[in-house]
This record gives structure tokens, sequence and C-alpha cells, in this order.
């Protein structure tokens, strides 16, 4: 397939959505030092950078490899700032302080500052500056995305969709679980992905019973289930799928396993909709698994968010307190795990709507090939 037109996004609003939130945390300015976050606020999708986002500029800081990178990142996305680029430490640290001079509370990002560059911070780049610790301002904006986020979303799983017809007629070729996984990935980079969004899982016979096994050279046998949990990424954006198969008939007990997820799959997908909360969908999924006996087997969250990180806000989990919004784009994923046996996990990705939810990830849901 070819990738389909993109709809573009308005990145440079994110920027002034942003500095509304500023009164509230009690700063004048932040630095956005988390990546994603600053893929969110500029476009720019290199290794190395920072973003200094004040009330009425924003100065973008990389070093020399990324100059013209940058500049025609940030262009495209319509963002305008002032681009730094300096090549040493030490000169990135001068030109950022220059640029925070003036700013009395400077906020930095909790979760994505660690402990020793946060004295540094506070030593050598911002003596003069009160540093605040923040909660997540970005991340709270990028839990909604908007409908050129969404295309990108869409697109990603669709190209899922399409790799895994492409490489399930192999699996009667009796693969190892490591060939299969490197199928995938082939099979989606050639339509387009920038790379996978995981490492996949391909999970086949007793592997399956462990829900974050890794490709081996197991070779996949007739008559026993597979778990292929993958996902790619178009355009900075990942999606995320799973399904479970087997070639031949895997017995009775397999199929009731498979019956029990996938009814429990079906609950939960039922239950997303703007105004439940993340706790009521994870409910919906394990009740289903509790009465067929298997709670004590269920022994992960119902789902994630996604968007440019593969786990993302919110989560959806028994102890979650969001509240899901017109926007958000969550996983639905019950599975099943028996020690010794083998597992049974089905997973869609799935946007909010207004009335309900819109599945993404379309890729038919049978079991025995």
């Amino acid at each position: 397939m070819s990738l389909p037109d993109l709809p573009p996004m308005d990145v440079a609003a994110r920027n002034d959505r942003l500095r509304a939130r500023f009164r509230d945390a009690g700063i004048d300015a932040l630095l956005v030092t988390r990546l994603p976050n600053v893929t969110y606020l500029t476009g720019f999708t290199g290794s190395s950078a920072m973003v200094l986002v004040g009330p009425d500029e924003l100065v973008f800081l990389t070093d020399g490899r990324y100059a013209e990178q940058s500049a025609d990142q940030l262009a495209a996305a319509g963002v305008s700032a002032r681009i730094e680029v300096r090549a040493t430490q030490a000169a990135q640290r001068e030109a950022m302080s220059a640029a925070a001079r003036g700013y009395r509370r400077l906020g930095l990002e909790a979760h994505g500052v660690m402990w020793a560059q946060q004295r540094a911070f506070d030593a050598e780049w911002f003596p003069e500056a009160e540093l605040v610790p923040t909660e997540h301002l970005v991340e709270e904006l990028r839990r909604v995305k908007d409908a050129g986020e969404v295309a990108r979303i869409r697109a990603a799983c669709a190209i899922g969709d399409e790799a895994l017809a492409a490489v399930l007629p192999g699996l009667s070729e009796k693969p190892t679980e490591r060939e299969l996984a490197l199928r995938l990935e082939f099979e989606m980079r050639t339509r387009g992905a920038t790379r996978n969004s995981f490492d996949p899982i391909v999970a086949s016979g007793p592997n399956g019973a462990k829900p974050h096994s890794r490709p081996s050279s197991r070779v996949i046998e007739p008559g026993e289930p597979v778990v292929l949990d993958f996902g790619c990424v178009v355009d900075g954006y990942c999606s995320d799928m799973t399904r479970s198969v087997s070639v031949g008939d895997p017995g009775p007990e397999a199929w009731r396993v498979y019956d029990v997820v996938r009814a429990a799959q079906e609950a939960g997908r039922e239950a997303v909709r703007a105004g439940a909360t993340c706790a009521e969908v994870d409910r919906a999924c394990r009740s289903v698994v509790e009465e067929a006996g298997w709670g004590d087997a269920f022994v992960h969250g119902t789902g994630h968010g996604v968007g440019l990180e593969i786990h993302e806000a919110p989560r959806v989990a028994a102890t979650a307190r969001d509240t899901l919004a017109t926007g958000y784009v969550v996983t639905v994923e019950p599975g099943v795990y028996l020690p010794g046996v083998g597992g049974v996990r089905i997973e869609d990705t799935v946007v909010v709507t207004d009335d309900g939810a819109d599945v993404l990830t379309t890729f038919p849901k049978g079991f025995v090939l």
C-alpha cells in the first residue's frame, strides 16, 4: 500500500495551549526536555533537543547534527522559534541560560529530568531562577488527539492489518517465532512504516503464557495458539494490535480460552465512550474473564493510551482514575495466560468518539487459520 495523504496538524497552536497552563502550574516558562514532548510542540524528530517555552517566545536548542533538520521540520510544522545550534554542552548551557534569564520561576518536567540533570540545571544552567517541578503539562495536552493525529495512527494501524494478512499464510511453513517477527517488520516497512512501535511479541505454545515473551528460535507448530502483538510508526505516531491464531484446531481448552478472551474484548470495546472511566472499561473486560474462572490469569491492565509513544496516558486499569474523552486513543487488550499451556490476547486500538469508539485496527479476529 502507499501511504494516504495525511492531513496537516496545527502544531504551533499546541504551544499556546501549553502557555495557558502556566499560571495554574505557578511558572513563568517551561523547559521541555522529554523528546516526545519536544516533537509534539515543534515537529522535530531528532534525538537531541530541548525547548524553552516562554510566554511570548519559543527557544529551540539542538546540536550541530540537526541544524538543517530542525530548521526544515519547525518550518514545515509552522512553528516560529529561535533556533540555537551549539556543538558542545558548555555552549548549549550558555545559550539556554541566556534565553531563560529573566524568568523567575522556571518549570522542569518532573518525570523527564534525572536527579543529576536537575542538580546541573540548578547550579550551572539556571542559577538565578527558582526551578519548579511540573507534572505532565504537555502530556495532558497530548491525551486528546486532533484529526491529523488520528489519521496518522489510523494509517499505522492499516499498515499493521496488511502486514499481518501478508505473513499469516506462512505460518503453515512452521517458521520460528523470530522469523515471523522479522517478516512482520519487513512487511510493515515496505508499506511505509518508519519502524516498529515496540519490539514485537510472537509467542507460540507455552510461550504464550508469558505476556511479554520475546520472539525465540522456537518453531511454531500446528495446533497451538500463537500470540502476535505488534505495531509500527507512521510520521511519528504508533499503532498497536494483538491477534491470537492457530494453524489447525488447537483443542477444546484453547478454544474455551479464546472464546472467553474474545467476549471480554468485545465487552471492553463496547464500554469505551466519552464519559466512561478507564476503570469501568477494565471492569467490563475483567468481569467476563473472572466469571469464566480465570481472573487470576488476567495479569495486566486492560489497555493504555497510544500516540507519539506506544504507552502514554491514560491507563486503562482497575486502579485508573481517568475518564475517557472524545479524541482519546486507547487500546483494549484482555488476555488469559496459563503457565505451561499457553495464552490468548486480543487487542484493538480505538479512538473515543462522541457516541462511542471507532476501531482503528480492523484485522479479523478468527482463531483457526
